[in-house]
């Protein structure tokens, strides 16, 4: 008789999992994920989403004169909102990452792989923290300047001309200096 325990994805044992060919799915609160949510507006009932919905799936590749290849294939799918960078105002960015990472025995080699090549390489020989490794994948998908495509509302000009219109009067950036050479001019 043999017994299945559940499977832990805080700490997975990748190899086993991967032998396995295991799958696990689920939903995590988006309140839990600290780092992720650095820099993006607070969560609230309107927010657009509350929760990441992710799944894992394990899987080993065999190699030709060696042994097997052990790969996770990740998904994970959230939307946050953060401010536009163009407009300032809320702008809703959806995160959806699919990425494979590959394990390989020691930090070292994992290190090595992971600088030479384009594929993700990481140790195999502790347990993962899966809730973490989504966390971390989400903030590298998180965009470098959010932004609306078309932003609704122009920004406001921070310096209106006289007769309100929002058409500001464009002086030269050095027309103050010039008027003061030209005032030293005068006196030599």
């Amino acid at each position: 008789m043999t017994s299945t325990r559940p499977v832990d994805p805080r700490r997975l044992d990748v190899p086993a999992f991967a032998l396995a060919q295991g799958r696990l799915q689920g939903e995590w609160p988006l309140a839990e994920m600290n780092r992720l949510l650095h820099g993006a507006s607070a969560l609230t009932q309107d927010s657009p989403a509350q929760s990441v919905a992710w799944s894992a799936r394990g899987e080993r590749r065999a190699v030709s004169g060696g042994e097997p290849e052990i790969r996770l294939r990740l998904q994970a799918l959230t939307a946050l909102s953060l401010v536009c960078q163009r407009c300032l105002r809320p702008v809703t960015v959806t995160l959806d990452v699919r990425p494979t990472i590959r394990f390989v025995r020691g930090a070292d080699l994992a290190q090595q792989l992971d600088e030479e090549g384009e594929e993700d390489v990481l140790d195999s020989s502790s347990a993962l923290d899966l809730h973490e490794l989504v966390e971390d994948e989400l903030i590298l998908a998180l965009p470098l300047v959010p932004r609306h495509d078309v932003c609704a509302q122009p920004l406001a000009q921070a310096n209106p001309g006289a007769d309100g219109d929002g058409a500001a009067s464009k002086a030269h950036p050095f027309a103050m200096l010039e008027s003061l050479r030209r005032e030293g001019d005068k006196r030599n």
